[in-house]
């Protein structure tokens, strides 16, 4: 790192709404810690340029190589990243240096008329680009006794909810986390509960990327993380890694906190794998003592999805990423 205290930090960060968004308030409490100026870095990524859906072009990584490129080049000093994006490998000579105080880990229902899933008509016309989504949601849909037709849609939060009050679609499924950073979350009618449908595993947590090497940034940076994120998110993605499932899997996971009292002392971690038509879930859950490292928080995910795999998970998610 740069230590002149008038050179600014440059922060990497995609050029949407939203990443311009959640960036701006990486910057600012940057700038609260170090208390040198952060400029932002547009960098537009692969998955920003291709119109393909993301299940076709694989979705690991296709928002993530361009920023960890430019790092590499030393292009810019570090990189906000939406955790759920990032591939489960970490490369060496990178380091999350933070992982911020997750926002609403949730799916958003941005639905016609305000209504919640439950009011939706039977055949209802429902936009995801995700296949995590459209298998939860079919088989939310069967729970309530009713069908539901999901449409693959791409693009950032003002399109996809467009669709719906354009009349094209019915209702769209967007995270609620991303909402809220924009300034949308009051738009969502209908706030899907983890109890019934798995967010993906770090949806809503952020991930400060740095060069390994710089420890000085990184020691900066570290003021930012919040340790029962990481520790939650860790387990997630350590879950996804060992079912051998890239992003565009139709996998789910949620690591929460049970406290006793006003005492946190377990963490519950749930998974889900399914069927895209929603027919066949394979839904666990395990809890045990909150990690206290990321070796625990790791073995925890392994453990669940071991058994995951023994009740037959593998054969739900077709073709692995």
């Amino acid at each position: 790192m740069n230590t002149r205290p008038d050179q600014p930090l440059r922060l990497g960060t995609r050029r949407s709404k939203l990443a311009m968004s959640q960036s701006g308030h990486v910057a600012d409490a940057v700038r609260a810690i170090t208390g040198r100026p952060v400029e932002l870095v547009e960098i537009t990524t692969y998955g920003d340029v291709s119109r393909e859906h993301l299940a076709q072009i694989g979705g690991t990584g296709v928002f993530v190589t361009a920023l960890r490129d430019a790092l590499l080049r030393g292009e810019v000093d570090f990189a906000v990243h939406s955790l759920k994006d990032l591939p489960t490998a970490q490369p060496d000579d990178l380091v999350i240096a933070a992982m911020p105080r997750r926002e609403d880990p949730r799916d958003a229902l941005v639905a016609r008329d305000g209504l919640t899933f439950e009011q939706l008509p039977d055949g209802a016309r429902i936009g995801t680009g995700s296949p995590r989504r459209t298998a939860q949601l079919n088989h939310l849909a069967l729970s309530l006794g009713k069908r539901i037709e999901t449409v693959p849609i791409r693009g950032n939060v003002d399109t996809r909810i467009g669709f719906v009050r354009d009349g094209e679609l019915d209702a769209v499924v967007l995270a609620a986390a991303g909402m809220n950073r924009i300034g949308r979350g009051d738009e969502a009618t209908d706030l899907l509960s983890v109890d019934s449908f798995l967010p993906a595993p770090g949806q809503g947590a952020l991930a400060v990327e740095c060069l390994a090497s710089d420890t000085d940034l990184i020691a900066a940076l570290g003021e930012l993380d919040d340790p029962h994120t990481r520790a939650a998110v860790t387990a997630e993605r350590s879950l996804l890694a060992a079912l051998e499932a890239g992003c565009s899997a139709p996998v789910g996971a949620f690591a929460d906190l049970l406290a006793d009292g006003q005492t946190v002392n377990e963490m519950r971690l749930r998974g889900v794998v399914g069927t895209l038509d929603g027919s066949t879930l394979v839904q666990l859950s395990t809890t045990g003592p909150v990690p206290q490292s990321y070796d625990e928080a790791m073995a925890l995910g392994r453990e669940l999805a071991d058994e995951m795999l023994a009740k037959g998970a593998a054969g739900l998610m077709g073709e692995r990423s």
